[in-house]
């Protein structure tokens, strides 16, 4: 099992990375760079449905087929976090070290892509969320929330698609 986890998580975390990396590089070199929050949490849907693929070699390979849900989504759930954890650490390094100024980077781009009429609204949750963004642990929690909640949910309906019971076993 470990093996899977590791190997599984591993290739989720590192194509997370490289798309994190890809995307903060076009908002700092194009100024007119617009995100698109459907088709990056398609993306992330998509990739972490590797974790079917993690758990049900692990069941056809390892357990002969059989699985419970909560060995399946204990499995799951620790794949989605290892792929989140090497997110979680990548954007640390990159953002103390590479892109300190993300932030404000990141304001601006929120305040001139939002409408006219929310600009100071959006001012002050930006200004607020500036002050959060000091704090190692809030950057921590705030970028784990990016992805691991994904992550599970998948977890949850791969446990539930690949659950397979012994024949003639209660459990």
């Amino acid at each position: 099992m470990k093996r899977n986890v590791l190997l599984f998580g591993l290739i989720i975390g590192v194509i997370l990375c490289a798309n994190m990396v890809i995307m903060v590089n076009m908002m700092y070199s194009d100024t007119d760079f617009k995100g698109n929050d459907v088709v990056g949490y398609t993306a992330m849907i998509i990739l972490f449905s590797l974790i079917f693929f993690g758990v049900k070699n692990h069941r056809d390979k390892q357990l002969g087929g059989h699985i419970s849900f909560g060995k399946a989504f204990k499995m799951g759930s620790l794949i989605a976090l290892v792929g989140s954890t090497l997110y979680v650490v990548v954007w640390l390094f990159y953002y103390y070290l590479f892109v300190p100024d993300f932030i404000d980077v990141y304001t601006d781009h929120v305040l001139t892509t939002c409408a006219p009429e929310d600009v100071q609204a959006k001012s002050v949750q930006m200004a607020n969320f500036k002050e959060m963004y000091k704090n190692p642990l809030f950057v921590i929690l705030i970028t784990y929330s990016e992805v691991l909640p994904i992550g599970l949910v998948v977890a949850l309906v791969s446990a539930l698609l690949l659950k397979r019971k012994l024949k003639g076993s209660l459990a």
